[in-house]
């Protein structure tokens, strides 16, 4: 069975001539596992980061220390920072980047289970980040977040041009 969402991204940013890298901290790479999924997404995507500790946020998504101390790796300027990082490392138009709590355990009053950041880097520091908080158990989160990032993606696409 095709995935149509992930299809639609590859199509639409091979038409446009852009280029792609995901760093995901909370999926595991299910973003790039379903956009490799679909034949021909060599020409568009380039490659991906899963940085699921804080080490590697730093060291491979090139992440300000800073960022992790005053504002939690589960935060819009982590998912910021990763995005734009993930863009930089790979060169690529644009990326896709999430940082969250997928469950069960992990959660607190302030970031609980669900919680999740999603941002999407684009030409010229364009970026645009939205919060979540999903309902599910893991495995549906992390479905959930790989839809939404795939939308997103769908969307910067289309509004940027190759």
């Amino acid at each position: 069975m095709t995935d149509s969402l992930a299809k639609d991204v590859v199509d639409t940013l091979r038409d446009r001539g852009l280029t792609l890298a995901t760093c995901e901290t909370d999926t595991g790479g299910l973003i790039g596992s379903r956009i490799t999924d679909i034949p021909g997404c060599s020409a568009v995507f380039i490659g991906g980061i899963v940085p699921y500790h804080n080490p590697p946020k730093l060291t491979l998504a090139a992440v300000d220390r800073d960022i992790l101390k005053m504002h939690g790796s589960v935060s819009e300027e982590a998912a910021i920072a990763l995005a734009h990082g993930a863009r930089a490392a790979l060169k690529t138009d644009l990326a896709i980047a999430e940082t969250g709590i997928t469950g069960p355990t992990g959660g607190s009053a302030e970031r609980p289970v669900g919680t999740v950041w999603i941002a999407c880097a684009g030409p010229g520091d364009r970026i645009v980040a939205e919060l979540h908080v999903w309902d599910g158990d893991r495995i549906t989160n992390k479905q959930h977040t790989a839809d939404r990032a795939l939308e997103m993606l769908l969307e910067a696409a289309r509004d940027t041009a190759g």
